[in-house]
């Protein structure tokens, strides 16, 4: 199958989800600076759920840049990437009008943690189908982002129980880390022949 229309959806989707969660930006109440204050917690919740689609539309094309031809599959598991991160509107809305609370802020990191999951599913599914010498499995390399991802996850949603705000700061320190420039695949399709395991990201 062509990729093409796969690839057009998932961005169709994608901004509608950035849609839906910026039209919970409310305009402040009163035209002063202290109301524009009261809003602020969010704003920080959106940009940070902007931030992660952004990662994933940037990841996701990455993916499907390398990935040649689609299968059933892949469809199918795009799509369980997909229905996570349509949840993002839902879980960001209830953090923010709970007030950044321990049961939101842990959920809202279980849906973070959802999609990465299927994010990885997802890159399973379309090495399985290249090939374990394929080019995707070569550019990824060791991939310890993704791997660690997870885990500093269930790490923020822990400390949520204890302090939200400490959960949130995970959550944020993990969009930081996927913020840094990933060289993987620019790095293959420049030099494919020496773009294999030896690459540490």
């Amino acid at each position: 199958m062509n990729k093409n229309r796969l690839e057009a959806f998932s961005d169709g989707v994608l901004a509608i989800i950035i849609t839906i969660m910026v039209l919970e930006l409310h305009i402040p109440a009163e035209p002063t600076w202290q109301a524009l204050l009261d809003e602020l917690p969010t704003f920080l919740s959106y940009l940070l759920s902007f931030v992660y689609v952004g990662i994933y539309w940037a990841n996701h094309h990455h993916l499907l840049h390398l990935a040649g031809k689609i299968n059933g599959a892949v469809l199918w598991a795009n799509l369980h990437l997909l229905f996570w991160l349509s949840l993002f509107p839902f879980t960001t809305r209830w953090m923010n009008s709970a007030g950044w609370m321990e049961v939101p802020v842990l959920v809202y990191g279980l849906n973070l943690l959802l999609a990465a999951i299927a994010y990885y599913l997802l890159k399973l599914t379309l090495i399985r189908q290249q090939g374990r010498d394929g080019p995707l499995e070569r550019a990824m390399g060791r991939d310890w982002k993704g791997k660690a991802s997870p885990l500093l996850y269930l790490l923020g949603m822990g400390l949520s129980l204890v302090n939200p705000v400490l959960g949130l700061a995970v959550y944020s320190g993990v969009a930081a880390l996927w913020l840094i420039p990933d060289r993987r695949v620019e790095r293959f399709l420049t030099h494919p022949a020496g773009s294999g395991a030896e690459s540490h990201n």
